[in-house]
């Protein structure tokens, strides 16, 4: 299988779809209900960024569970 700076195709493909999905919902269903100290606003660091960067774990974790049960 093909190698991208160590890691496989399969796995990149697994940290994109995380990074996807997890910001679509961060974005589209979570974030117009958070508090505004919550929510990420543009070209910033703040807890906003953090939120998504956890939900998007989230959704690593869960491929990640889905993956091993699906063996």
């Amino acid at each position: 299988m093909a190698q991208f700076l160590g890691t496989s195709l399969r796995r990149w493909l697994e940290y994109l779809a995380a990074i996807l999905i997890g910001s679509a919902v961060y974005f589209l269903s979570l974030s117009p209900y958070l508090p505004a100290g919550l929510r990420h606003r543009t070209h910033r660091i703040d807890l906003g960024m953090a939120v998504n960067f956890a939900i998007c774990v989230v959704v690593y974790g869960l491929i990640r569970l889905g993956e091993r049960l699906s063996r």
